[in-house]
């Protein structure tokens, strides 16, 4: 008799436990469920994750959970898609007066994405020189170029921009024919060194920032290179890094209304099931 009565009591305190877990669990969801109505969607995620996290076995709680989950994700979706859309004609807007001083460029031989670069930094305009030239891709995606142009070749790999005892420097490019490549005509060198992307994001942000003090450039790997960045070439860079971030903006809301649509697409499908 004594052991049939222990199994109740054991029996009464698991069914005591689950039921307590179950109202923990429905409580969080019904605080996950408050939140979304207030658009709070980023805590409402983070209840509902809680829930599965806490009480796995609260499969009812877990089903309600999961069409929440989706009716979150959902509203996100088309918030983000509201977003872009509301965006992308105003930054599109600003295009024409950025690119008012650039040249677009494309060799559909090797490429199939287009470059802006600007009017002064085209290559037939800037023979004969050691410079810092800039461009952007369509996509966004900025680059300098450090040029060295002499008698004798100097192989250097990067560059170290300064004004006073600050200073930037670019990631090392070792010679490949490619980003790092060298040409000999009529007895002068001419070294171009390219930074793509990451690879001149501090360098592009110094100058940026500095953009009306001096700034010294020296070329670094090989043999000693000074030069300092005129006003135009200066201007020159303001201007690609100004018009990289719209571009890059733009590239940015197109992916992420193309992916929002598709996930809206799908959620939609899965809420239409349930």
């Amino acid at each position: 008799m004594r052991n049939i009565v222990i199994v109740i009591v054991f029996a009464a305190f698991i069914l005591s436990g689950c039921n307590s877990n179950g109202k923990k669990a429905q409580q969080r969801l019904d605080m996950a469920k408050a939140m979304y109505e207030r658009t709070e969607y980023a805590a409402a995620k983070k209840q509902i994750d809680s829930i599965r996290i806490l009480y796995p076995k609260e499969l009812s709680v877990l089903k309600d959970g999961l069409m929440l989950m989706r009716r979150v994700e959902q509203k996100e979706a088309e918030r983000n898609i509201a977003f872009c859309d509301s965006m992308m004609p105003i930054k599109i807007a600003e295009l024409p007066e950025l690119e008012k001083n650039f040249a677009y460029e494309i060799d559909s031989a090797y490429n199939n994405i287009g470059k802006f670069v600007p009017k002064i930094h085209t290559v037939e305009r800037n023979i004969l020189r050691s410079y810092v030239r800039a461009g952007v891709y369509e996509s966004g995606e900025m680059y300098l170029a450090s040029i060295y142009f002499g008698k004798n070749a100097i192989n250097h790999t990067g560059m170290k921009l300064s004004v006073g005892d600050t200073f930037v420097e670019t990631p090392s490019i070792p010679y490949d024919g490619g980003l790092n490549f060298h040409f000999t005509d009529l007895g002068n060198v001419t070294e171009v060194v390219t930074y793509m992307g990451e690879k001149c994001e501090a360098a592009a942000d110094f100058i940026y920032n500095n953009q009306n003090a001096r700034i010294r450039v020296a070329y670094t790997g090989g043999k000693p290179c000074i030069l300092y960045l005129g006003d135009g070439d200066k201007q020159a860079i303001v201007d690609t890094y100004k018009l990289a971030v719209t571009l890059s903006d733009i590239d940015r809301m197109k992916t992420e209304k193309i992916r929002s649509m598709k996930k809206l697409a799908y959620l939609k499908h899965k809420l239409g099931e349930e």
